[in-house]
């Protein structure tokens, strides 16, 4: 095989078992394009893999994001002020990592992936008042915590390159109340604003594999085709899917910080 022939069927293999795992699971599955893109595709830099990544992760949320919004379960108002708050916080944590040594901030990056595994394995309520939104009334209790946890969770995001939606989730249940279904659905404009924030500031600094990110995002749509079929079909054995996932996620950190571990303590 090319080594052309090779980056494509990586990359859009790559691509396809993230969207997968979006269209399976609803989120999570940005987690794993920065593991993928190094170990897999073979992108050397991991400054490169992560600016890759939310590129693909922008993409994949504004795809995610349309049968949310036709469903109804987007709050446009919170979802806008979290995303601006959020960008901020994105562009400062992306111009910090860009900063950093490479292999550290993989080893801390496989550190993230062994906590976000664990989160997962937790299981969420799904409680909640559908009927909450940001008005005059509502805005001195709502704007503080919408824009606070907005900055901090697009601060990490930025970061680690990464969608953050299994931050993003909870900090909008946090901050307004909203059922899970709603915060899943208003949680992707923020995960496509901070991603391609992050995206964008990594592009300027030449950081971005444009041939590698068009084909990620081409396996990811099929794969997020794939996985909401799929997804359909095994309803009944989500939960226990979601926990080998989360497995594995803790499994591929648990390699990842060792393999950098030198790095990290240097």
């Amino acid at each position: 095989m090319t080594a052309l022939a090779q980056t494509l069927a990586t990359a859009t293999g790559s691509g396809g078992v993230v969207g997968l795992v979006l269209g399976l699971f609803g989120g999570g599955g940005s987690i794993l394009a920065v593991p993928l893109l190094v170990y897999v595709v073979g992108i050397a830099s991991p400054h490169v893999a992560i600016g890759t990544s939310a590129v693909a992760v922008a993409a994949s949320a504004l795809g995610n994001l349309v049968p949310h919004a036709r469903g109804g379960r987007v709050k446009w108002r919170c979802a806008a002020v979290f995303a601006a708050a959020g960008v901020l916080g994105s562009l400062l944590g992306a111009a910090a990592a860009k900063a950093m040594d490479g292999e550290r901030l993989l080893a801390l990056f496989g550190l993230v992936m062994i906590g976000v595994g664990l989160a997962m394995m937790r299981r969420r309520g799904t409680e909640g008042d559908p009927a909450v939104r940001l008005t005059w009334d509502t805005a001195r209790r709502l704007l503080p915590l919408l824009i606070g946890i907005g900055f901090a969770v697009g601060l990490f995001s930025g970061f680690f390159g990464i969608g953050g939606g299994f931050l993003i989730v909870p900090g909008l249940v946090l901050a307004t109340g909203m059922p899970l279904a709603y915060a899943i659905g208003t949680s992707l404009v923020g995960v496509a604003a901070f991603g391609a924030a992050t995206a964008g500031s990594y592009a300027l600094s030449g950081l971005v594999d444009w041939p590698v990110a068009a084909l990620f995002v081409a396996g990811g749509l099929a794969g997020g085709w794939a996985g909401s079929a799929l997804g359909t079909r095994l309803a009944a054995r989500k939960q226990a899917l979601g926990l080998a996932f989360a497995g594995l996620v803790v499994g591929v950190g648990l390699f990842i910080v060792a393999r950098g571990l030198g790095a990290l303590i240097a």
